[in-house]
């Protein structure tokens, strides 16, 4: 009380009435500006002090160890689509992502992964921040695991590449065989038509007797 009886006293001294015109004393204000961001700053220690011994004498709550998502989050569920919002629409029902766990609605994408990846989130499924620490044999095993799909996706990759290559020598092949053909087609026509007209027994002397 006494606090605000002289903050009071102060501001009546700040402020000199000299006819209609009013002169402010700034030193005057900048001390009564400070008071109060200290009573505020005070005021702020004792609301964490209470919060602190809440935590202290409630009952503690085991969490368990964070692990991950076992399902794929869908961000373009909603993308390209229209929907209408009113006043009774449900917050589930409105735009944006929802999220049922926490019943909250986030306005974007990115917004909405922080979510799903905080704190609050994770508190809320009963999880906390903290991550099993792994042993020795598992990450022998991670490792293991790693390895065996990367060896299955090069063989995959090799036997892939193989038959395309297969493949395309057997198009190239095609394709020459068929240009060969249609070469010795027009090789022909044209021998036939160089042979026409032309006497037999000279056609059969340069060779075109079977053209006769």
């Amino acid at each position: 009380m006494s606090s605000g009886k002289d903050g009071k006293e102060k501001e009546k001294k700040a402020i000199d009435d000299v006819g209609f015109r009013r002169t402010w004393d700034r030193d005057a204000y900048e001390e009564l500006a400070q008071q109060r961001l200290r009573e505020e700053e005070e005021e702020e220690d004792r609301e964490l002090d209470r919060a602190k011994d809440v935590r202290q004498t409630g009952p503690k709550v085991q969490r368990a160890l964070l692990t991950g998502r076992e399902y794929k989050v869908n961000l373009e569920r909603k993308l390209g689509k229209t929907q209408v919002v009113t006043k009774e629409t449900s917050l589930a029902q409105s735009g944006g992502y929802y999220c049922k766990v926490c019943d909250c609605v986030l306005k974007d994408s990115m917004n909405y992964l922080d979510h799903i990846n905080g704190k609050k989130h994770q508190r809320n499924l009963g999880m906390s921040m903290r991550v099993e620490r792994s042993s020795a044999d598992q990450v022998r095993e991670r490792l293991a695991t790693v390895g065996k799909r990367k060896r299955e996706a090069a063989e995959q990759y090799d036997l892939e590449s193989r038959l395309k290559l297969l493949a395309d020598e057997e198009s190239a092949n095609k394709k020459n065989k068929k240009e060969r053909k249609k070469a010795r087609k027009k090789e022909l026509e044209e021998t036939a038509n160089a042979a026409e007209g032309m006497d037999p027994d000279m056609a059969a002397l340069m060779g075109f007797s079977s053209f006769g």
